[in-house]
């Protein structure tokens, strides 16, 4: 009976990607338009109540009967976060993809391969998050690397091919390391397991009696490409490049992306660390994410173009997260998983409000900016209140976060808070920099206002509401949650 919950997941996705491939291709008026966003609309909502309703069920449970697929706490709150990130980008696609018609910037006989990849990307995200079977979690990643080149170079642009050269060449490389990492990780179980296995759960109720050394060697080749896929320090030079040339909507979607690395990357540490080598994995997390921290800050300062603002603070907050990992406290653990939600919502708020500015003044470019208040309020509110958000001011769900990570950082090591409280400030000082130069330029020259669909705008709404209620109260449901998380992962 469970199995069903996959077609639940896979049904909707391969009907609308079949709808939209053909409707694009035969028959690309703005009603079918209109009916293309709205079925991935509809797509959208039914994910994000299957999502929520497999979260509060009573789990684990196996999808199928080899346990390649199954549903834990972890996969349903990973999953949740995936389809709110969907949700969210589908309806301000309604009015952003009209207008890139409008501009030229998209062909409209390629609609339809648009809506049909957005529609299966959050399918293949969500099966990772599900994924069980680690080979099946690393066929699942590539994937959706697959499928974001896809969406990014349906824009005519040509610097769009390059970036999504380099989003494949990066990435992919560094997952050959990671298929590497899982056949010695394959080779190790089978001193333990009879057969060998890959299955999370097979491989968590043996980790006391793998060897540490050997799995240390697995877990080295492992994370190179999980870390890639996560925009960690020195594997992120893909991150930069894809986030500037994607779409807002698909800027958005690599949000979630990003959190299928870091998965990946927390599961195999729980195993690390169930086997007993947390000694050799702990520094390597840790100096990880503290290069992240400090390389994503120093890059925003220098930075001129928003969405490569946004793309630096994402390797900021990831090595954040890298880092509370390492920490390997159930506090920062909790908040770090507690961050990662946060953090999409933070960054779905910066690109949504930095599209509609890309729109209005058709650059990324702070000069560019142009009595932003008077022509755009939400967006320019939106711009604030996110970058706000993103140095963890007080009232915002990063604060929280940042707040007490940095507490378990100054417990473990005086050097390591120093460190880090530098990189926060930093990215303060960044983020305050180019908000001063793009708000304070000469407003003589309004040129044509641009006029928001509401379609764009209640995303931003939706999500500054979220993100002041996240910051503000903690609901009883996500703090079990939470926990249960901690605990299901052996801390």
């Amino acid at each position: 009976m469970d199995s069903l919950i996959i077609f639940a997941f896979a049904l909707p996705a391969t009907i609308v990607a079949a709808l939209s491939f053909y409707y694009g291709r035969h028959r690309a008026s703005g009603d079918h338009r209109r009916l293309l966003n709205t079925l991935v609309i509809v797509e959208a909502v039914w994910y994000l109540g299957l999502s929520s309703w497999l979260l509060m069920a009573d789990n684990p449970r196996f999808l199928m009967d080899n346990h390649y697929l199954f549903i834990d706490t972890l996969g349903g709150y990973e999953a949740v976060i995936t389809s709110v990130l969907f949700l969210l980008a589908a309806v301000y696609a309604r009015g952003y993809i009209a207008s890139l018609l409008d501009s030229d910037e998209i062909e409209s006989s390629l609609l339809g391969v648009f809506y049909a990849a957005l529609a299966l990307l959050p399918l293949v995200i969500i099966m990772g998050f599900l994924s069980n079977n680690l080979a099946l979690l690393w066929i699942f990643i590539e994937l959706s690397t697959l499928i974001s080149v896809v969406l990014l170079v349906t824009l005519k642009a040509r610097e769009n091919i390059t970036a999504a050269l380099k989003y494949v060449f990066v990435t992919s490389t560094a997952m050959l390391f990671a298929f590497i990492g899982i056949i010695l990780l394959f080779a190790l179980s089978r001193e333990v397991i009879v057969g060998g296995s890959l299955n999370w759960t097979e491989l968590m109720a043996t980790a006391s009696t793998l060897s540490p050394r050997l799995f240390s060697f697995a877990f080295v080749f492992l994370f190179i490409g999980f870390a890639a896929k996560s925009g960690i320090v020195p594997f992120h030079t893909w991150l930069p490049a894809a986030y500037v040339r994607a779409p807002s909507v698909v800027a958005v979607m690599y949000g979630a992306v990003i959190n299928l690395g870091l998965y990946a990357v927390i599961r195999i540490y729980a195993i690390g660390r169930a086997a007993g080598d947390e000694a050799f994995l702990q520094p390597i997390l840790i100096g990880f994410g503290l290069v992240s921290i400090l390389i994503g800050a120093l890059a925003i300062i220098a930075r001129t173009n928003t969405k490569k603002l946004i793309a630096f603070s994402g390797v900021e907050q990831a090595g954040l997260i890298l880092l509370a990992f390492g920490l390997s406290t159930p506090v920062a653990l909790f908040w770090a998983l507690f961050h990662k939600f946060g953090n999409a919502l933070v960054k779905t708020l910066l690109f949504f409000s930095a599209g509609i500015f890309h729109r209005q003044y058709r650059s990324n470019k702070y000069f560019a900016v142009k009595n932003p208040f008077g022509v755009q309020p939400l967006a320019a509110w939106g711009l604030i209140a996110g970058s706000a958000a993103a140095i963890g001011v007080p009232a915002l769900p990063v604060f929280l976060a940042k707040f007490n990570i940095l507490t378990v950082a100054a417990s473990e090591s005086v050097l390591l808070f120093v460190a880090v409280l530098v990189g926060f400030l930093l990215t303060a000082a960044g983020f305050g920099y180019y908000l001063i130069r793009a708000f304070s330029n000469e407003t003589s020259d309004d040129g044509v206002r641009y006029r928001t669909p509401l379609a764009m705008k209640l995303p931003i709404i939706a999500t500054l509401v979220a993100l002041f209620t996240m910051g503000l109260y903690l609901p009883g449901w996500l703090e079990t949650v939470l926990n249960n998380i901690v605990i299901d992962l052996g801390w």
